[in-house]
């Protein structure tokens, strides 16, 4: 009995000294929030938000046409001839189907424009990130979304976004 008693006790021992001298280190980031609070991402989100105002506003004009064509075929529909009601239905609903395509085609330029706008900060975050990691010794930083729960103190958002607003990012 006391040989498995010393057996388990060296194995403990083996295990504990079989440990690294130091355990990974993580942090999180949250790049999303990072890269509009920065200035280049604020002046990024500004643009985006005109552009979508002034593509919302034409895709509103629209909408509200197609509406009171609607309400007049409504109106006129028991006046009109059958086929005569036919034919402007099928021009309401081509340009409803028009709408539809131009609303699509403005989602994906939005999309586009972001990205092109957003990618040149995002490459200056990794930079930033990177460097922020080899500085403080991080083995692996996580973007704060992917993480469930992360405590504060691991958090190296602030420090990002400073340094990228001081031109650190290159």
């Amino acid at each position: 009995m006391k040989t498995v008693v010393a057996a388990s006790a060296l194995c403990f021992a083996l295990l504990a000294s079989l440990r690294p001298a130091h355990a990974e280190s993580f942090a999180v980031v949250d790049v999303k929030g990072a890269m509009f609070q920065t200035e280049d991402g604020m002046r990024a989100a500004a643009q985006m938000k005109k552009l979508s105002d002034r593509r919302q506003k034409e895709i509103d004009g629209k909408q509200t046409s197609l509406a009171q064509m609607k309400i007049d075929i409504e109106r006129q529909a028991r006046f009109l001839s059958r086929q005569a009601l036919t034919r402007r239905m099928e021009v309401w609903q081509k340009e409803m189907g028009s709408l539809q395509s131009v609303y699509l085609d403005y989602t994906t330029e939005l999309e586009k424009k972001q990205k092109e706008l957003t990618a040149p900060i995002l490459q200056k975050m990794i930079v930033l990130i990177t460097k922020v990691a080899r500085q403080a010794g991080y083995d692996i930083v996580f973007d704060r979304q992917a993480a469930a729960y992360a405590r504060p103190d691991l958090d190296i958002t602030d420090k990002i976004v400073q340094m990228y607003n001081s031109g650190e990012g290159g």
